[in-house]
């Protein structure tokens, strides 16, 4: 074991007590305070009325401008018109005073009509006729108001009182209806003297005397008055709507107050003061905010490593490569973002956010991955926030976020793990398509340099993830003795010493270890276990055998077989030290320990029934335990299902003529001999999945066996040939 796994396996040790727990994420929650502090910290500016501001200030929260807004409130209540309403019963009015004149008029002509004097003479107190015109005008107003009689001249009565019937009535038409025509109308107090020509124009058409006209055209010039009057209450809720809909004026959070070098006029002085950069009084809610924040996350996640992983070595491991990954991207993300202000520029997006979801994924699992790139996105939205305190730069904390749940995607597909760079190029492609997104939504104007400059770091933020993650899932194998996808597949190589050393050796058993690593691999991959593990496993499985590889009957090429002539003891010993020598060997190769378990565990305790019953034979009293594997039994479900593989491989081969139901009916039996020999009692594989594992067999071990045709013999097949 080198220093480094030396080192962790001294804090692992540590953190077996809750205090060094607690301890550790104090320290993380520290580490993230001590960086985030400087984009939390309030800004203290310098600044002077009618002077050059030194620098360019944002705003650092979104504040209403009061001032403005009640400017704004004035403004469009001047802009809106008063509001005048028209009196439509006016012109009834008027037409109705009109109607009873010429009524009444008619009225005075019938009573002094002479021709009824004629008709009623032989009456009893007839009354004398009235001839005169002054008369029949005295008893027209007796019929009339006075105010009526001093707006209308005593020679339109007169006109009225000389006219005849037939006349009466036609200006009476013509006068209603020209007076209606243009009572209808809005008229202003400006516009009554245009409406009283307009009224005389249309009586000009009147056929009638010209007295009797100029009487009609008085009257109807009279009867025109204004009908159109403003109306306050509607003019004051009319203004009350408009300056309800005056949206707030804002200062909004991150809009620029000032820009360097511009001069600080009233307005520019009166909103610093109100977004609190004249304020002289310090404020500790920035840091209260950061330090709530993130005892939040670091709550939520020592609850989540301290309840919810089961597996105490496991939960350790987790636990320091979770805190070291979290440890060096948030220094990668703190030194972009300062590099990032020097410069002035979005060097932000060249961060290679998908690191630490890459490394957390190969090295651990989804769940811990996800977790890790949206507690980096949420710390982002802070740490790029250009160091304005307030700001949270959202945009950035979705290009991580995004970025991160992409390379888990992509790393999910078959193969990937393997093919990290690859991965890295995919992400460049997909970061690029998000910054653009972004960069289209906000509906920014940029140069074509510009567009090549945000490809180029999203491009640069993929490939450096992906180099990264290679980089560095060396260091975390070998501190951590963790066995990645990418060791797994660097061992699988044929070319590895061990696996030529088989091969070369005992060409049998490698033969042998391939049937059982395809085997093993489809049937873990049918109950969610590793299958590139159990892969892997089952080609080191037998090792050992290398050791003396012709007492193992895969590799007795046509020759005898040593065992016939040893005794039971001797062979017991041969055949059960493959399994230790294997564990050995491989240690001293420095194969990682799944590896190993796999070469000792995957016979468990079971007994060798051949040399137990041979042995048995030639004395009585021999025990059972002797001839039984010295374990330990399975402790993954990878093992167990390799040491499944195993027996299963080595028993169809040696059958002369299998068939499926031959095949499944060996598969059954191996696994309840197991299942009833207590070899899966440390492991947590479940009756359900041995189910799984027995079909996924019986299949695969069908298409190796399958029949084949049978061909005629060679003397037979050229006979044929000659007939």
């Amino acid at each position: 074991m080198n220093r480094i796994q030396k080192f962790f396996t001294k804090i692992k040790g540590l953190l077996v007590h809750r205090f060094f727990q607690v301890l550790l994420f104090l320290i993380l929650g520290l580490f993230a305070y001590g960086l985030m502090f400087s984009n939390v910290k309030p800004e203290k500016v310098q600044v002077e009325l009618f002077k050059p501001a030194e620098q360019t200030i944002r705003s650092i929260k979104t504040v209403e401008d009061t001032y403005k807004t009640e400017q704004e409130k004035e403004e469009i209540s001047k802009q809106v018109a008063d509001v005048y309403t028209l009196k439509k019963e006016y012109a009834k009015n008027k037409v109705d005073l009109i109607s009873s004149i010429f009524d009444s008029a008619i009225e005075v002509n019938k009573e002094t009509d002479p021709e009824r004097d004629k008709k009623e003479e032989g009456k009893e107190d007839k009354k004398e006729p009235i001839k005169t015109d002054a008369q029949k005008v005295s008893i027209l107003k007796e019929k009339l108001t006075d105010e009526v009689n001093r707006n209308i001249e005593d020679s339109v009565f007169l006109a009225l009182v000389q006219a005849d019937e037939d006349e009466l009535e036609i200006a009476k038409d013509s006068t209603i209806t020209a007076v209606n025509n243009v009572m209808s109308s809005r008229i202003a107090a400006s516009d009554v003297e245009n409406a009283k020509k307009k009224v005389v124009e249309e009586l000009g058409y009147m056929s009638i005397n010209s007295d009797m006209k100029k009487a009609s055209n008085s009257l109807a010039r009279t009867a025109i008055i204004q009908n159109v009057f403003f109306d306050k209450d509607k003019t004051e809720e009319q203004r009350r709507k408009a300056v309800e809909s005056v949206e707030p004026i804002r200062i909004l959070q991150g809009q620029i107050i000032v820009e360097e070098n511009q001069l600080v006029d009233r307005d520019v002085y009166r909103q610093l003061e109100l977004a609190g950069f004249l304020s002289t009084e310090s404020t500790i809610y920035p840091y209260i905010g950061l330090l709530l924040f993130i005892l939040l996350t670091f709550g939520a996640f020592y609850y989540f490593f301290s309840f919810s992983i089961s597996k105490r070595d496991n939960k350790y491991n987790q636990l320091l490569i979770f805190s070291l990954v979290f440890i060096l991207s948030m220094a990668t993300m703190k030194t972009v973002s300062v590099l990032a202000d020097l410069k002035n520029s979005n060097l932000e997006y060249i961060f290679p956010g998908a690191m630490a979801a890459m490394l957390i994924k190969i090295l651990l699992n989804d769940k811990l991955a996800v977790s890790m790139i949206i507690l980096l996105g949420s710390y982002g939205t802070i740490i790029f926030n250009g160091d304005t305190p307030g700001n949270l730069d959202f945009s950035m904390g979705l290009y991580i976020i995004f970025g991160g749940l992409a390379a888990i995607i992509i790393l999910s597909r078959p193969n990937f793990k393997s093919k990290v760079l690859i991965a890295g190029l995919l992400m460049s492609l997909i970061n690029m398509a998000f910054v653009f997104s972004l960069i289209f939504i906000m509906d920014g104007h940029y140069t074509k340099m510009e567009y090549l400059y945000y490809a180029a770091a999203a491009i640069g933020s993929g490939v450096g993830s992906a180099v990264l993650t290679m980089g560095l899932l060396p260091f975390f194998e070998a501190g951590f003795g963790i066995l990645s996808s990418m060791k797994l597949i660097e061992l699988s190589n044929p070319n590895h010493p061990l696996l030529r050393k088989i091969l070369i050796e005992a060409p049998g058993t490698y033969h042998h270890s391939v049937m059982v690593a395809n085997l093993a691999e489809s049937a873990c991959e049918a109950i969610g276990s590793n299958g590139l593990l159990a892969r892997v496993g089952s080609y080191y499985h037998d090792i050992g055998k290398t050791k003396r590889p012709h007492f193992f009957i895969e590799n007795q090429m046509n020759e005898e077989n040593p065992h016939d002539r040893l005794q039971p003891e001797t062979s017991r010993d041969i055949i059960i030290a493959h399994a230790v020598d294997g564990g050995e060997m491989l240690r001293s190769h420095k194969i990682p320990k799944e590896i190993v378990d796999i070469a000792e565990q995957h016979h468990g305790t079971t007994l060798l029934k051949f040399f137990y019953h041979k042995a048995k034979k030639q004395d009585d009293t021999t025990v059972e335990a002797c001839y039984r594997y010295p374990g330990p039994r399975a402790k993954m479900k990878e093992v167990a299902v390799i040491g499944i593989a195993d027996s299963v491989e080595a028993a169809v081969r040696s059958m002369q003529h299998p068939t499926p139901e031959k095949i499944e009916e060996l598969v059954s039996f191996i696994i309840q001999d197991r299942i009833q020999d207590g070899q899966f009692d440390e492991c947590d594989i479940t009756m359900r999945e041995l189910s799984i594992v027995k079909h996924s067999l019986c299949e695969s071990l069908n298409g190796i066996f399958h029949s084949r045709i049978e061909y005629p013999e060679p003397d037979k097949l050229g006979q044929k040939v000659k007939e």
